[in-house]
């Protein structure tokens, strides 16, 4: 089993940054990538960013890219979103998730561990 716990969110004004933290515990061969995800009100949960966590490889969403970034901390067992420039578009429920991903690492499908989530909301 694995589990997730999100934290770092909250309300900030259009340009501003969030850096959102993801530390994942449990049985290490349970998943070897992590995805942040995010729902607005009314809308799909999307893909956001993803990294292969054995090689660091990262993967965005055409919406974020050049803004946000995806890291690890393999020692603490913690992920982060480091977000920038953020409008208010950006505003939703962010989620991390952990899977066995080989492809597809924006698919919300590929995961099998999901957080709780932590509110981001962006004022204009």
């Amino acid at each position: 089993q694995v589990h997730l716990v999100e934290s770092g969110g909250g309300s900030v004004q259009a340009g501003g940054s969030l850096t959102l933290s993801c530390v994942v515990s449990g049985y290490a061969y349970s998943s070897n990538s992590v995805g942040w995800f995010r729902q607005a009100p009314g809308k799909e949960r999307e893909g956001v960013a993803a990294i292969y966590r054995g090689a660091g490889s990262t993967y965005y969403v055409d919406s974020v890219k050049g803004r946000f970034t995806i890291s690890q901390d393999k020692a603490k067992n913690t992920v982060y979103l480091q977000m920038n420039s953020l409008k208010p578009e950006d505003t939703a429920m962010y989620y991390c998730a952990a899977g066995v991903v080989n492809f597809n690492f924006l698919r919300l499908e590929s995961y099998n561990y999901w957080g709780q989530g932590t509110q981001v909301t962006v004022s204009s």
